[in-house]
């Protein structure tokens, strides 16, 4: 019996483990900004210095699809893409940032209070 289980241990060749296929995550969406100041513009590009588009209020929820740091010289600045009523850049530090749509609605909410 001994002899039967030494010998189901050993001498075998291992096969290799496989690990799972990972995919990258399939969201079209960052999250969900919340606009924290009263009034910003939103950019054709990702910089002050380009036509503004649009405009968004305080409490506008807006859908993130894309952010890129900007540097200049010395400094850096956050930028997302947002997709609401117009489709354009904003600074990141103009908005709250959440992980779903449900998070932001409840905060742009409580802004309006």
């Amino acid at each position: 019996m001994i002899l039967l289980a030494l010998a189901s241990c050993g001498g075998k060749d291992e096969s290799p483990v496989i690990p799972p296929a990972n995919f990258p995550l399939s969201r079209s969406f960052i999250g969900f900004g919340v606009i924290n100041v009263s009034y910003t513009h939103i950019m054709e590009n990702p910089s002050e210095d380009g036509a503004a588009s649009g405009y968004a209020r305080r409490g506008s929820v807006v859908s993130i699809v894309e952010r890129k740091i900007i540097r200049k010289g010395e400094q850096s600045e956050a930028w997302v893409l947002a997709d609401g009523k117009d489709r354009g850049w904003l600074r990141e530090n103009v908005m709250d940032i959440y992980d779903n749509e449900l998070k932001a609605r409840t905060a742009a909410e409580s802004m309006s209070r």
